[in-house]
């Protein structure tokens, strides 16, 4: 295992050809308030399983699909505009152990993935959530101590090897969402020992809360942790100060784009973060909760789920989003289609 923590010579946050490489990163650099296909990105579960389209029961409408059903399902949508997705893996099959091993071995479902995608589609841009807990035996986001307590140290290294990796399976996005302390600059200094400095941008899930909306993904991800909580490393919901200075830290070492997890219940920790790094992308996911919130409601006929998820998107947007990642994606990509005049 590499150490990838060394910084390099030139200050990390004025590196700016990691996130102008490409047209779509470009985009982000120059927002609006409009809700267009620029501002979607669509989450994807990517099962161990070549062809698998397994139903998420928490998730109604949303599946985790295996390689070879990915250009199928994937094809209509980027006919209908689709710029950029991002892949979660599942693991099925493969083995679990202690620092997840497989999160980035050649039997790896996005490892597998990202070649096929960048193939078939070579206008999509491919970002990877970067993690260790759906492939660790005891579920937690990093490496541990005999203690049960994350060491953040091995955590970083382990986390930035399976950056690089993802980064050489063609990936144009790593996005970390472990939230350990020095995972940003570690990835960076990977990426830059690799050779991907100015082709690999670094998406921080900068503000990620401990939450309650997140148990439909845990199950979607089978990544919940066996023991104990994730309290320890996410964010308590209330902290406002250490929002900021998760994004101050993360900035600092290098971050390209930022990301508020979740999104309806901290629309005022988008707008500060937005306020204080105007210069920088900032991304919100609507997360598993949120969406199955939405859902249910409009199957109970209690909301009216374009004009609600409208007027939520709208929200996101005002209060400083510049992408919102949403399971949502396939359906507003309805929307967005012009309108016929017959």
């Amino acid at each position: 295992m590499r150490n990838w923590s060394t910084m390099t010579a030139v200050p990390a946050k004025h590196t700016l050809h990691s996130g102008i490489f490409h047209p779509v990163l470009r985009e982000w650099q120059s927002p609006n308030i409009e809700i267009t296909v620029n501002n979607l990105m669509y989450p994807i579960f990517v099962s161990d399983e070549e062809n698998a389209k397994d139903p998420i029961n928490s998730m109604p409408g949303v599946y985790r699909y295996g390689i070879n059903q990915l250009e199928k399902m994937l094809q209509p949508l980027v006919a209908k505009g689709l710029q950029s997705v991002l892949l979660f893996g599942v693991s099925q099959h493969l083995e679990k152990d202690e620092i997840g091993s497989n999160a980035d071995s050649t039997r790896n479902p996005v490892v597998q993935a990202v070649p096929l995608l960048r193939e078939k589609f070579p206008n999509l841009v491919i970002a990877c959530d970067v993690c260790l807990c759906a492939y660790t035996n005891h579920g937690h986001c990093g490496i541990l101590n005999n203690d049960g307590s994350i060491n953040n140290a091995s955590s970083i290294q382990r986390i930035a090897d399976v950056a690089v990796s993802y980064a050489k399976a063609g990936a144009q996005i790593v996005a970390p969402s472990d939230m350990m302390d020095g995972r940003i600059s570690a990835i960076k200094h990977g990426l830059a020992v690799a050779g991907f400095s100015n082709k690999v941008a670094v998406l921080s899930y900068a503000v990620k809360f401990a939450s309650g909306l997140y148990g439909p993904f845990r199950d979607a991800s089978q990544s919940a942790p066996k023991f104990g909580d994730r309290k320890c490393y996410q964010l308590p919901p209330g902290s406002n100060g250490l929002a900021a200075r998760a994004a101050a830290r993360d900035v600092a070492e290098g971050a390209d784009m930022l990301m508020v997890k979740p999104g309806l219940p901290y629309l005022d920790v988008v707008r500060h973060t937005k306020d204080a790094h105007p210069e920088y992308p900032i991304f919100v996911y609507q997360v598993s909760g949120e969406y199955a919130m939405l859902y249910h409601g409009a199957q109970n006929g209690a909301i009216n789920l374009e004009n609600v998820l409208n007027e939520i998107l709208l929200s996101m947007r005002r209060a400083g989003a510049d992408c919102i990642i949403t399971y949502f994606t396939p359906l507003i990509l309805d929307w967005l289609q012009p309108k016929s005049k017959l």
